[in-house]
């Protein structure tokens, strides 16, 4: 092999490096663990701590405290459990914000467990043959929720939400196992009347299947 096609040879496998390289950490971005800092990892301990999780304010460091949160994140919410902040432990803490939104948007007057056993019927729902296997898919069902619709869904969720949510995955259900609620002095879709079947009242809602 000449000299010249050895240079070329190897400039292209200099390039060829350097278009992989940042494809292989962006693989891996995403992923916090024991020992990382920054800003990522306060905005991760941020969320443990509205899910009573985490009870030290956030610092931005990565320790054995948020490695344990994090564990018990993953043992309540069906995870691997790891201790490893990575992509799924992260698409269920988006999920479990999305929950937190509904929660606020359509009960934050109610008392703490009508808002749990509105999560409850999202997480029933989850279960159900009748709606969408994903919890963006129950949420963004149209016509699903009041909240999503009026805009209300935009609001930014108190803590509140978040351990309804929380409470709600890890077992309690005060809606019995309910599929809808709706607040029948204000409902006004026939349908909802028609074509379900009352199972009992917490505060202004009506929860049935």
């Amino acid at each position: 092999m000449s000299k010249r096609i050895k240079l070329i040879f190897s400039v292209y496998i200099c390039l060829l490096l350097a278009w992989t390289l940042p494809k292989e950490i962006h693989a891996n971005e995403g992923v916090l663990q024991n020992g990382d800092q920054g800003q990522e990892v306060f905005e991760l301990q941020q969320k443990l701590v509205k899910l009573d999780y985490l009870n030290v304010a956030p610092t931005g460091y990565y320790g054995m405290l948020t490695e344990n949160a994090v564990r018990q994140l993953q043992q309540d919410f069906r995870l691997s459990v790891d201790g490893v902040a990575g992509p799924r432990t992260f698409y269920r803490l988006v999920e479990i914000e999305k929950m937190a939104k509904i929660v606020h948007g359509e009960a934050r007057g109610e008392t703490y467990k009508g808002q749990v056993a509105v999560a409850a019927v999202i997480k029933n729902r989850l279960y159900s043959s009748e709606f969408p296997s994903t919890v963006e898919g129950v949420i963004y069902q149209r016509n699903a929720f009041t909240a999503v619709q009026d805009g209300q869904y935009n609001l930014t969720p108190t803590y509140i939400a978040y351990r309804a949510v929380k409470d709600a995955w890890i077992g309690w259900d005060p809606s019995y196992g309910s599929t809808y609620y709706y607040n029948p002095q204000i409902a006004t879709s026939q349908w909802i009347f028609d074509n379900t079947t009352p199972k009992l009242t917490i505060g202004r809602h009506l929860f049935a299947d």
